[in-house]
């Protein structure tokens, strides 16, 4: 639902035409894109290099969330920076581990698939202008310094997961100084600019239109034109909304509020018709709070992370002719607490004074732990000796800012006290939790006993010298915010993209990929799975539309 103090874009119900060549269309194309992103991206690029007319709609213009992101690409089984590297990595290898964390979002056949394909999607993009590198060491961290471009980017160095794949880096950035995300989306544009396919921005699709046999045959959408004193202003506020977005969340959707208004009162009406497919390739939901509060509460308060497009329509647009919506539950909430590294060191407890989760995982790991298992509540505890570790860490390992000045709020504001029993008082903690739980942490991490959790030992020291600190890494801290995108999406066939309904079969002429379907990257996020499986699977798409467009198929 939408109203006009709502700046979600409103979606309507399909519109079937009896004789759609008797009716006046604005476009036509072969395949046409909603969205262009990383999954936009690709497809349209997919989509022309193998021989079919394309034609993109996008309501912003703006790259979507791959173009605010750090722009990290998960991809293994032997790229060309791990064989640099002198990394020994193989698809197999890959998969054992990506199966941990995919489980069941996709068949063990589509993710060997994308395995597989792993090492020619990184060298695909370098053949369009992407430059990657590796330079040893290869660290974990959330996000590497400049000079680092490969990194193990997930949970493959854990102890679960070491047991049944050799842990090698796949996280992937472009080699390039600052977040790669704006520079990996530049080069995907590029190529979509030199093929010369057309992208109409400043249209918001609201429609979808079907012939009688329930295939979808185009779109109905708002354009604001081009050159119009509406689609200017239109365009200042998105980018202005989405700059101040994270620190000035609520002035943000006022902006948004303005821009929708502009769409409302300025917008004419077109329509665009495509001859073999609509592909929905317009983000996740987590911009859309109505959605996250009925598919994903847990997550609800959270910092939403990435594109004002990231509002649903995609999928309610499937949703409206009937398409089957799965694993809307998902999410991926990132508490990072590395760097500084010695903060891995320390026990995450809720609430209770219970730990919740291993401290060394990704932070998506600990994120999602803390959001499905401890209502968002956490506490990082230090003693004296870990603290000094990780003040000094902030300062000397070149963190960037996002890393160092959250942790240096953590620990200035951290709650401290001479012994475990103060701190309890203090932190709110039960009498008696606390302390056998740092108990139990020491024995394991002096070796007296395996860690319950199973954490290496190299991530391990006792907790024994006061002061003890209990660092407020909870959902709700102002100054530590918990971004989060959404994982959901529309059931696809995982051979072609088609978005399929509720009794499993193809709908005929709609396709969707990226976060506007379930993927690869749909269960457990790691970095760099979601932009690799946009990739991935608006390239899939791109394919099967371009056999169907040219009679491959």
């Amino acid at each position: 639902m939408s109203s006009n103090t709502d700046p979600i874009l409103p979606t309507q119900a399909p519109v079937t035409l009896s004789d759609p060549d008797a009716c006046e269309w604005d476009q036509h194309c072969d395949v046409l894109v909603v969205g262009l992103g990383a999954a936009g991206a690709s497809t349209a690029i997919s989509a022309c290099e193998n021989g079919a007319n394309v034609l993109v709609l996008d309501r912003f213009g703006n790259g979507g969330a791959t173009a605010k992101s750090g722009g990290i690409v998960y991809a293994g089984g032997g790229t060309p920076p791990q064989q640099r590297a002198g990394i020994e990595d193989s698809p197999q290898n890959m998969f054992n581990y990506l199966k941990l964390e995919v489980d069941d979002a996709v068949s063990d056949e589509t993710l060997q698939q994308f395995c597989n394909d792993s090492p020619g999607l990184i060298s695909w993009l370098e053949s369009m202008g992407a430059r990657f590198d590796s330079q040893a060491p290869f660290p974990k961290t959330s996000y590497p310094r400049n000079g680092v471009f490969l990194y193990y980017s997930g949970n493959e160095a854990l102890a679960e997961s070491a047991a049944v794949a050799t842990p090698a880096p796949r996280g992937h950035r472009t080699a390039d100084d600052g977040l790669s995300g704006p520079r990996l989306f530049a080069v995907l544009e590029q190529r979509v600019r030199q093929l010369e396919i057309p992208v109409l921005k400043q249209c918001a699709v609201h429609r979808l239109i079907q012939d009688e046999t329930g295939r979808v045959i185009g779109v109905e959408y708002v354009m604001l034109p081009a050159t119009s004193r509406a689609a200017q202003q239109h365009a200042k506020l998105i980018k202005k909304a989405d700059k101040v977005h994270e620190a000035l969340p609520g002035w943000a959707d006022k902006l948004r509020l303005k821009a929708r208004a502009l769409e409302r009162e300025h917008g004419i009406i077109q329509r665009a018709r495509a001859r073999h497919g609509v592909v929905l390739c317009t983000g996740g939901f987590v911009f859309n709070t109505g959605m996250v509060r009925e598919h994903a509460p847990k997550f609800a308060n959270n910092m939403r992370l990435g594109s004002t497009g990231c509002d649903g329509s995609g999928i309610r647009l499937g949703r409206s002719v009937g398409a089957e919506l799965g694993r809307m539950d998902k999410a991926s909430a990132w508490r990072f607490i590395n760097p500084p590294q010695a903060l891995i060191k320390g026990v995450a407890v809720n609430a209770a004074g219970q730990r919740f989760c291993v401290e060394s995982a990704y932070g998506a790991r600990i994120g999602v732990r803390m959001c499905e298992t401890a209502e968002g509540q956490a506490w990082l505890i230090l003693d004296k000796a870990t603290r000094s570790q990780a003040w000094k860490q902030i300062f000397r390992d070149g963190l960037w800012f996002f890393q160092s000045i959250p942790a240096l709020f953590l620990i200035l504001l951290a709650k401290r006290a001479p012994d475990l029993a103060t701190l309890e008082r203090k932190a709110g903690i039960p009498a008696g939790n606390l302390q056998a739980t740092v108990a139990r942490y020491n024995q394991g991490a002096s070796g007296e006993q395996p860690d319950a959790f199973n954490k290496l030992p190299e991530a391990m020291q006792p907790l024994s010298q006061p002061p003890f600190s209990a660092l407020n890494i909870s959902a709700n801290n102002p100054l530590f915010p918990l971004p989060t995108i959404t994982l959901g999406g529309l059931r696809v066939n995982e051979k072609t993209g088609a978005v399929r309904n509720t009794q499993g079969q193809d709908i005929a002429g709609l396709y969707a990929a990226g976060r506007s379907a379930i993927g690869v990257a749909s269960n457990n996020y790691v970095s760099g799975l979601s932009i690799a499986d946009c990739l991935w699977s608006g390239r899939r798409t791109g394919r099967t539309l371009a056999a169907l467009a040219t009679g491959r198929s």
